[in-house]
C-alpha cells in the first residue's frame, strides 16, 4: 500500500514561514503526496513556484461559524489562486441547535457556488467538509456524517487539527456506518505513525491529513 498517494501534507500553523511551507512542498513532491493542505494565504506562493502538486486549503478555519459569505468568498479567492481542493469547516454553532436543515443548507450552497466558479475556470474542484468530531458525540457524528453523505460535497473530514482532540478510530467506524451515496472520508489530526495511517486507510479512509510523514 503506497500510503503517500492518500496523505494530503499539512501545516496550517499560525507562524509558518514561506521557507517552511517550501520544505512542505519539497518533501510532499518527493514522496508523491496527495497534495498539500495550507493556509489560503500560501496558495498564491505555492502554485507559482509547486505548478505540479495539487493545493489543498482550508475555509471557515479552524471555528466554522463565520458567515456564508465570508467563507465562499475566501474559498472562491483560493480557487482563483490556484486551490484544488478545499476543506471548509461546518457551522458547528448551527449543528449544535440542531438546525440541521440550515448545515446542510449552506454546505449545498457552497458546493454548487464552487462548482460554478470551477466550470468558469476550467478546473476540477474537491469538496471536504470538516465535522469536529471532538466537539460531538457519537449520534452527532453519526448526524453529521448523514447531513455531509447527503449533500454536495466529495468527503467528510473529521478534525480541524485544531479542536480539543483529532480523529479517532471509533470516530471513522461511525461515520462508515453512516455514509450511503458513496461521500469519502478524510482523518486528521495527531495521525503521526505509518501503523496508524495504515489502519485508518484500511478502515474505509481515502485521505490522511499529517502534519508529519512516515
Amino acid at each position: 500500500m503506497n500510503i503517500y498517494e492518500h496523505i494530503d501534507y499539512t501545516l496550517l500553523k499560525p507562524t509558518a514561514t514561506n521557507n517552511d511551507i517550501w520544505n512542505l512542498c519539497e518533501k510532499a513532491v518527493e514522496k508523491g503526496c496527495a497534495s498539500v493542505c495550507i493556509p489560503s494565504h500560501f496558495v498564491p506562493f505555492v502554485y507559482e513556484f509547486f505548478p505540479t502538486l495539487t493545493i489543498c486549503t482550508v475555509i471557515g478555519f479552524p471555528l466554522g461559524n463565520c458567515s456564508y459569505r465570508t467563507k465562499i468568498t475566501e474559498a472562491i479567492e483560493a480557487i482563483c489562486s490556484g486551490a484544488n481542493e478545499i476543506d471548509m469547516v461546518m457551522n458547528i454553532s448551527l449543528f449544535k441547535n440542531e438546525n440541521y436543515q440550515a448545515v446542510k443548507e449552506e454546505i449545498d450552497d457552497f458546493c454548487i457556488d464552487i462548482e460554478e466558479k470551477a466550470i468558469e475556470l476550467k478546473e476540477e474542484i474537491t469538496v471536504k467538509v470538516i465535522i469536529e468530531t471532538c466537539y460531538l458525540t457519537n449520534e452527532e457524528i453519526a448526524i453529521a456524517t448523514k447531513i455531509v453523505d447527503e449533500s454536495l460535497a466529495d468527503y467528510v473530514k473529521t478534525s480541524t487539527g485544531f479542536g480539543t482532540r483529532g480523529a479517532s478510530f471509533e470516530d471513522i467506524m461511525i461515520m462508515k456506518e453512516n455514509i450511503y451515496n458513496g461521500t469519502k472520508i478524510k482523518a486528521s489530526g495527531g495521525i503521526r505513525t505509518k501503523e496508524d495511517m495504515e489502519k485508518y486507510l484500511e478502515l474505509g479512509c481515502d485521505r490522511i491529513g499529517a502534519s508529519k510523514l512516515p
